[in-house]
């Protein structure tokens, strides 16, 4: 079993933001599988939907914990359903990357992101693998502030491009579920931007 958990603001305020980008890839993978209705677990943190995604069983959870504080909802769904750390995928928005690219990653520091940084300090670990999804554009205005930014929605131009983005990422992350994540980074860390 795959726990896979996408990072994310809860509420309509921050829905189709850039840092909602780990929510949304879910609810396009929640579209490809057989899944349970998403209900919400109080005492989880997060909105959770059960099912089958390429013939293996996978959790999709959405943290409600605002991105700062991710890794309280994360520890209480690691151990609520007994997954290994090996089993755990995180999918988060990453303003390093160009918009167009994204990484599979594991046992990598959270290199400023928030979100990344909790789920480290509560797990005490970062041996877990994670989707990496580039929002960052190809000119940042000067003086810019990044944390604005990535609570900005994406226009549409941005938005035709994550859903390219979107056709690789299932396919890795199908390639991931039935073979392993080894080779789902080999073969899809390659791909250029879909820009």
């Amino acid at each position: 079993m795959i726990l896979l958990v996408g990072l994310g603001n809860p509420g309509k305020k921050f829905a189709n933001t850039r840092h909602n980008v780990g929510f949304d890839f879910l609810d396009h993978l929640y579209k490809l599988g057989n899944f349970s209705p998403w209900q919400e677990k109080k005492r989880l943190k997060s909105v959770v939907s059960h099912g089958l995604l390429f013939k293996k069983e996978v959790i999709l959870a959405k943290p409600q914990t605002f991105m700062n504080n991710s890794g309280t909802a994360v520890l209480k769904l690691l151990r609520f359903h007994k997954v290994p750390l090996s089993h755990l995928w995180i999918v988060h928005d990453d303003i390093d990357l160009l918009l167009g690219n994204f990484r599979i990653v594991k046992n990598r520091g959270a290199a400023g992101h928030n979100g990344v940084k909790s789920i480290i300090q509560f797990l005490g670990n970062k041996n877990f693998t994670r989707f990496r999804v580039g929002i960052q554009p190809k000119k940042f205005p000067k003086n810019y502030d990044r944390k604005v930014f990535v609570l900005e929605k994406f226009n549409r131009k941005e938005q035709k491009v994550l859903d390219k983005v979107k056709k690789d990422f299932s396919e890795a992350v199908k390639m991931a579920l039935q073979n392993d994540i080894q080779k789902a980074m080999t073969e899809f860390n390659k791909k250029r931007s879909a820009v």
